[in-house]
């Protein structure tokens, strides 16, 4: 089954999905070995750990497709990728779907910000007109390479207009051909249900779990029960590894040494038996006319 197909077969499931966020190879692959059945690649965390920067739309569209193009040589789970605003007009985004499935995305997001975005849980976004973005999600669907690639449709509108404005944009976006709904940054859990009141059963819900974001921190059994299907933790990886990143160089610092943080890494054997290495070394035997003459 291609990964599309799965993710499609995923959301049609009764469980509700918890997608990791992840950034690279490396990521994805700790991801998909720790048995999670899908994932996700957020801008912000590609902004994080590629630029050092912030989540302010200084991220490129080729500076995402070569990321989910790494990711998707390396593992077989699917994962639904941010596009942010599909980096410009309707035919960028057109563009976008494009590079962004021929890379390797079993979904893909656009969300109702203006160019530059920001992200969802930082003050001061503004917004395109409903009907632009209903005609950004038409193009989506127009550029589809694979029918069973799932166009995510995102509103900011609850930090700019209001909760029931933001609703109403959701609505529009269903109604367009959005095959998952996300309502970004609910400010309470009621929000969150009345979210699940209005669309659970039309139409998969996606539910961002940001650690000191605007929405509540929940589990995914209870956003399951609100009717959330998808639900996503976009930056905890990379906040968890700059932590212990921040951690190790103390103690670098103040040790000359290790020591301090070695119980909490991989030695070099660890860390390869974690990639395969020698599974892979020996796979690529059968390629060497040295080795397979040595093997005889």
């Amino acid at each position: 089954m291609s990964h599309t197909k799965r993710l499609r077969e995923l959301l049609t499931s009764p469980d509700t999905i918890v997608a990791p966020g992840m950034y690279d190879g490396l990521t994805g692959l700790l991801v998909e070995q720790a048995g999670f059945d899908a994932a996700y690649i957020g801008g912000a965390s590609i902004a994080y750990s590629r630029l050092g920067r912030s989540d302010i739309g200084l991220t490129t569209c080729s500076e995402v497709a070569d990321t989910v193009s790494k990711i998707r040589d390396r593992i077989e789970i699917p994962f639904v990728v941010d596009a942010d605003t599909g980096f410009g007009n309707a035919l960028n985004v057109q563009r976008t779907m494009r590079m962004f499935e021929r890379a390797g995305a079993s979904g893909i997001q656009l969300e109702d910000q203006t160019t530059p975005k920001r992200c969802g849980h930082l003050d001061g976004k503004t917004l395109v007109s409903t009907e632009e973005m209903v005609g950004k999600i038409k193009a989506a669907q127009d550029a589809r390479l694979d029918e069973n690639t799932v166009i995510v449709g995102r509103t900011d509108a609850i930090a700019v207009e209001g909760f029931n404005p933001a609703l109403d944009r959701a609505e529009a976006y269903v109604e367009a051909g959005a095959d998952m709904l996300f309502i970004e940054a609910p400010r309470s859990m009621e929000e969150l249900k009345a979210a699940g009141d209005r669309f659970a059963g039309r139409v998969p819900l996606l539910a961002n779990m940001v650690e000191g974001g605007k929405t509540p921190l929940s589990s995914a059994a209870d956003l399951g029960a609100l009717g959330f299907k998808f639900v996503i933790f976009p930056g905890a990886m990379v906040r968890i590894i700059a932590k212990a990143g921040q951690d190790y160089l103390k103690a670098l610092q103040e040790d000359g040494s290790t020591a301090q943080v070695r119980d909490r890494m991989f030695d070099f054997n660890g860390l390869n038996n974690l990639l395969g290495t020698a599974e892979l070394l020996e796979s690529g035997k059968q390629y060497d006319p040295q080795a397979m003459k040595a093997a005889e």
